[in-house]
Formats: structure tokens, C-alpha cells, sequence
């Protein structure tokens, strides 16, 4: 990191006298002395910015064993020799020019810590934001907005990932994707085929490919759940122990969105054992208390 000091101009005092030739400018122009942060600054800068650890220091407590192998560590501060953290710095620079500020970089770094990784240049990401700002098109805040969300965009190719994905959701009819939500982040850094199994289920199930596509704007956080531990079996409980039909489904698509464990079921249960049947919008938007006040 290179700084510069400017100083005052020391030379003393002369007594100016009719012939002096003086450049009148070398004695008012500053002094400038140019100097680069020592390797010790700037492991304590980056240290500061969440970017590496003390070795001495776990990423991961006893608590959250289970999650070991899916969280990735931070850079650690016993394996970064001066190259690399010129590499890190240079990376942090690249992304404070593009709107990000230094209270970003822990929350950067602990999601994809592999953005400070020297097994990338910076200018790698730049076709990204470059999507962003011109095909989105978003500003420089919500890109910096939706980059936060999911770091792991930068990492997309906008060739065979980003621009099919945009291009199909708009497709679809989804609009304002430049809106910096955690969902949209998502949804743009998902492959067009991921997006399309989502349509190619609600078809398996009844629905058009229109109401399909219908379904999924208005419930687009459709398209992040699973089919098998999400979908499926919310439209088998649905099905044979609701005994509801697609028709409701297509009308109310948003059911998918509940839990069928803790919302679904214990509320369906409920209402059948006071024969009560109610349209499904209304055994899951109101909230427990209206909900059980109004069905003892």
C-alpha cells in the first residue's frame, strides 16, 4: 500500500535582494515524500478488515462441528508471505473503486474467502460488474447490495451462467431483479436448467407451462427449494392428506412456502378435528393467535 506525506517547505528564510533569479516555484511548491506501509501495517489492516486470522485463532468453535466441512476458512495469517498480501490488497482496492466500503469486507470474507484467494486477479470480476451495471441494469449501490447477498456471483461466467438466467427470468415475467434482495441475488447466480426444473415439476403436477410461470412470479422463492425435501412432499400432504386439488395449488401457490411441519400440518389437523374446511389461503396467512382464536 503506497501513501504520500506532504510537507511544508523547510528551507530558511533568505534575504531577497534585486538581482535574485530564484524559480519562484521551488520555493513555494511542498515536499512530497513518498513511502510504502510496512508488511506487519498491513497484516494488521487486513486482520482489521476480517480478511485473515491469527493462526492461534479457530474460524469455527466446538459448537458448529457440523458445519466445519461446509464453511470455508479465512486466510490464515501464518501462510501469507508479502506477495499475497499485496495480492489482498490490491483485490481490497479493486472493490473499494467499485463502491464497496471497509465495513463490507468481513461479511465478504466470510462467505466467499476465496475472493482474496491469489489464485484469482481481481480484473476477473470485472466482466461481472459489467453485467450488472449495463444488462441488469443495476446502479453501483445495488450492485454492491446484491454482491453482498451472494458473493459467489463474481465467480459466474456471464456468457454460459448470468446472461441465460436473466434472460429466462424475464422470460418468465419476473421483473426489478436489480432490486438488492437476498432472493434475487440468488435467483441471478442460479442456472437457467436449475430454474427450469422448478417449471418442469409444477407441469409434472397439473399446472400449464403458463401457470407455471404464473406460480413462479408470484412465488419465486419457489425456485431456491428442493423438490424432493421441499415440493414433493408438501404437494403429497397437499394431495392425500388435505384431499385438496391442484386448483387451490394454482390459485395459491405461496403454500409452498410454509412449513409443512410446524404450519401445514398442525393447522390442517386442527380444523379437521372441528370439521372445519376453509379455503388454503386462509388455514396459513393469518397468524396463530387470530388463527386459533378463531377456530377453539
Amino acid at each position: 500500500m503506497l501513501h504520500t506525506l506532504s510537507l511544508p517547505n523547510l528551507s530558511p528564510t533568505k534575504t531577497k535582494t534585486p538581482n535574485s533569479n530564484r524559480n519562484p516555484s521551488s520555493s513555494s511548491s511542498p515536499l512530497y515524500i513518498k513511502f510504502r506501509t510496512s508488511h506487519r501495517d498491513n497484516l494488521r489492516y487486513l486482520k482489521a478488515l476480517g480478511i485473515i486470522l491469527n493462526p492461534t485463532k479457530p474460524h469455527n468453535n466446538n459448537n458448529n462441528n457440523n458445519n466445519n466441512n461446509k464453511k470455508k476458512k479465512n486466510i490464515n495469517l501464518s501462510s501469507t508471505d508479502t506477495n499475497t498480501i499485496n495480492h489482498i490488497i490490491a483485490t481490497v482496492d479493486f472493490l473499494k473503486s467499485k463502491g464497496f466500503t471497509e465495513s463490507d469486507f468481513p461479511r465478504l470474507a466470510f462467505l466467499c474467502p476465496q475472493l482474496f484467494s491469489t489464485n484469482f486477479d481481481p480484473t476477473d470480476f470485472t466482466p461481472v460488474f459489467d453485467f450488472l451495471a449495463t444488462k441488469l441494469p443495476a446502479t453501483t449501490e445495488e450492485s454492491r447490495s446484491l454482491i453482498l447477498h451472494c458473493p459467489h456471483i463474481l465467480f459466474s461466467d456471464v456468457e454460459f451462467c448470468l446472461q441465460p438466467t436473466l434472460d429466462y427470468l424475464r422470460q418468465l415475467g419476473l421483473e426489478k431483479l436489480n432490486s438488492p434482495s437476498n432472493l434475487n441475488a440468488h435467483l441471478l447466480n442460479t442456472r437457467a436448467e436449475k430454474l427450469r426444473e422448478k417449471i418442469g415439476f409444477l407441469r409434472s403436477i397439473g399446472f400449464s407451462q403458463e401457470e407455471a410461470a404464473r406460480a413462479c412470479v408470484r412465488m419465486p422463492a419457489m425456485f431456491g427449494y428442493s423438490i424432493d425435501n421441499n415440493l414433493w412432499p408438501k404437494f403429497k400432504y397437499l394431495v392425500d392428506n388435505m384431499e385438496r386439488s391442484v386448483e387451490e395449488l394454482k390459485k395459491f401457490p405461496q403454500y409452498f412456502g410454509f412449513s409443512l411441519e410446524k404450519r401445514i400440518a398442525p393447522r390442517h389437523l386442527h380444523l379437521k378435528e372441528r370439521n372445519v374446511r376453509i379455503p388454503l389461503n386462509r388455514i396459513l396467512l393469518w397468524g396463530d393467535e387470530k388463527f386459533y382464536a378463531k377456530w377453539k
